[in-house]
């Protein structure tokens, strides 16, 4: 029995809806959760090869932001964490986190563009994790309802 007048379920409700389980609203929010923790990691991972030798990155000369690696290092370290941290509050449904992983994402897009002359093709995938978790963030059903 589903609970529902005379055993049948409305119109376009799907089993798993209203009880948590894998619908369209949580497809996407696992889908930003584990990009969120993903993009964490490669940032984590970036800000520490920054951080720890910096003879690693070569920077294209002339670029319009010439900053120091170090400092972008513990910038991408930081934000990696705490993208990452989001991540699984993501998942969890928490109003909170998807608005608060939209706005890491787009600090995430930035620090990316500004790391696109130390590493271009890492920076690149970087811009195109954040941009799905932007996407996916703004896709599943629930933000404005």
């Amino acid at each position: 029995m589903t609970g529902h007048v005379g055993g049948a379920r409305p119109r376009g409700a799907s089993p798993a809806a209203g009880r948590g389980g894998f619908g369209a609203r949580n497809v996407w929010l696992y889908f930003a959760g584990f990009l969120m923790v993903f993009g964490g990691l490669m940032m984590v991972f970036s800000g520490i090869s920054a951080i720890a030798r910096d003879d690693v990155f070569i920077p294209t000369p002339h670029y319009a932001y010439a900053f120091d690696l170090t400092g972008w290092g513990w910038i991408h370290l930081v934000l990696g964490v705490v993208v990452f941290c989001a991540g699984p509050a993501v998942v969890r449904g928490a109003l909170w986190a998807r608005v608060v992983g939209l706005a890491l994402a787009g600090l995430s897009m930035v620090a990316s563009f500004m790391w696109l002359p130390y590493t271009p093709f890492w920076a690149l995938v970087l811009l195109a994790v954040d941009a799905l978790i932007v996407w996916a963030l703004c896709t599943a059903p629930g933000l404005a309802d």
